[in-house]
């Protein structure tokens, strides 16, 4: 337990000396006065809000050309699926009017009516 407590202390004792070294330097090191210092930060803030803004507009633009072809697509999926639901509804009619037919002439040539009357002695 006091190991860790120890620890601790050596951790802020480190803490309390780097702030102090790091501000000195930031003191010492200043290049510019307080007035020129805000004015180049409010210079680069709006150049930088600038390139935001224009990153933002180009990647709207990108997102609403994919929306688009992303709904061009969808479009033609749809327009190519009721083509194909048509066909196969145009198929199954072709289908059950060639069966309706075949089962009327199988009818009206007897043979059924002929099983039939076998089946049911």
């Amino acid at each position: 337990m006091e190991n860790e407590k120890g620890k601790y202390v050596s951790f802020m004792k480190g803490m309390l000396v780097g702030s102090f070294v790091g501000a000195l330097a930031g003191i010492l090191f200043a290049p510019k006065a307080g007035k020129e210092l805000r004015s180049e930060f409010t210079q680069k803030g709006s150049e930088a809000f600038k390139e935001a803004e224009r990153a933002y507009s180009d990647s709207r633009a990108k997102a609403k050309a994919i929306l688009d072809e992303a709904k061009y697509r969808a479009d033609q999926l749809r327009k190519e699926a009721d083509r194909q639901l048509t066909e196969a509804r145009q198929r199954m009619k072709e289908i059950l009017t060639d069966s309706e037919e075949k089962a009327s002439q199988a009818v009206a040539s007897g043979p059924i009516e002929e099983m039939g009357e076998e089946l049911k002695s």
